[in-house]
């Protein structure tokens, strides 16, 4: 049924660490140097991308722009690196980047042995299939002896191989370095089917020649918890990272927006004004000023705003909150206690 594909040949692999590279001080080195250095994808849309004026946006962007509020007072203040999903890795531990916000599952073999720390997750996902219409298969179980176009260095590789084992089914990896080269793959015929995170999958149907075409199968096959990673050996810079994500996710819940949240210094209930800087110590205890989460919201936005604009209703891909909705509204999304 299905036909053959030539597979592309890779970059080499991830460069395997043989410890933790010290990340001491990253937050004066981040101050001295006015600017955070973040490693991003090469471009997925809603995630990380570059628009035809060198502007990048996406919600791990804004991952990285939080951070560069609270540290820095500064959402602007940025240098974005992009990044392959094999080099992301080697250049965080080397130091070339203070943080990697790049769609990268949080996994143990990663969180164990890399010598990163995970800082929280920012999009819960699962990896799933996309075929075209005209291969008229409408589930992944029909894709027994297929060809699969998969990008080198990812999570879904090894997700992909344990369902087709489990099926007892077999197909045919054409690994590519860069999702748009994936993407490009698919389009052309070199495969018959796309596999990766399902956001994923909606970003890079949105980016086909005609998105009709494509259509991405019922099956999740895996759970893949997307967040920020930074290097570990420094628990100031892990927390600074994790609590700017998290004072995305709580501002959501305590219904502070870029739009009021300076009126909450004032107005607002206890949560408000402690997670704003108005009472309280979260900001010291972290090393930064009293006003490090108001920064994040009034520049950045909340968590619901951030999902709205870059991958939500308001936004191309258009995606359903899902497991991403606050706890509190039916979803898996919360920040531990903020007090």
């Amino acid at each position: 049924m299905f036909k053959k594909a030539l597979v592309v040949a890779s970059t080499a692999a991830v460069t395997a660490f043989s410890g933790a590279a010290s990340a001491d001080g990253t937050l004066d080195q981040v101050k001295q140097r006015g600017q955070l250095s973040c490693g991003v994808s090469t471009g997925l849309a809603g995630f990380s991308q570059r628009d035809e004026n060198g502007v990048w946006s996406g919600l791990d962007v804004d991952v990285c722009r939080a951070v560069a509020a609270a540290v820095l007072g500064d959402s602007e203040a940025v240098q974005y690196k992009p990044l392959t999903a094999k080099e992301r890795f080697t250049a965080l531990a080397s130091g070339e980047i203070d943080i990697l916000s790049r769609n990268t599952t949080w996994t143990h073999t990663r969180d164990t042995s890399l010598g990163i720390n995970f800082a929280g997750t920012n999009f819960y996902d699962g990896a799933s299939f996309m075929v075209m219409k005209d291969l008229g298969v409408t589930s992944a179980t029909e894709l027994d002896g297929a060809n699969a176009c998969i990008q080198a260095g990812t999570s879904t590789e090894l997700a992909i191989a344990d369902y087709f084992r489990e099926m007892n089914m077999s197909y045919s990896p054409v690994t590519f370095d860069t999702s748009d080269q994936t993407r490009a793959g698919f389009e052309s015929g070199r495969c018959d089917f796309l596999t990766s995170d399902g956001s994923q999958l909606a970003a890079l149907r949105i980016g086909l020649a005609d998105p009709s075409n494509a259509v991405i199968l019922p099956e999740v096959i895996s759970k893949e918890p997307l967040g920020p990673v930074v290097r570990q050996g420094d628990d100031q810079w892990f927390n600074i990272v994790k609590w700017s994500l998290n004072a995305m996710i709580e501002a959501e819940e305590q219904g502070v927006t870029s739009k009021n949240a300076k009126n909450r210094t004032v107005t607002g209930n206890p949560a408000n004004k402690r997670l704003l800087g108005a009472e309280g110590e979260l900001g010291s205890n972290l090393g930064l000023s009293s006003d490090w989460a108001l920064q994040i919201v009034t520049q950045v936005g909340n968590y619901g705003e951030s999902y709205e604009r870059n991958v939500g209703k308001g936004s191309p891909l258009q995606l359903d909150r899902g497991l991403n909705q606050l706890w509190s509204k039916g979803g898996i999304l919360y920040a531990p206690a903020m007090r």
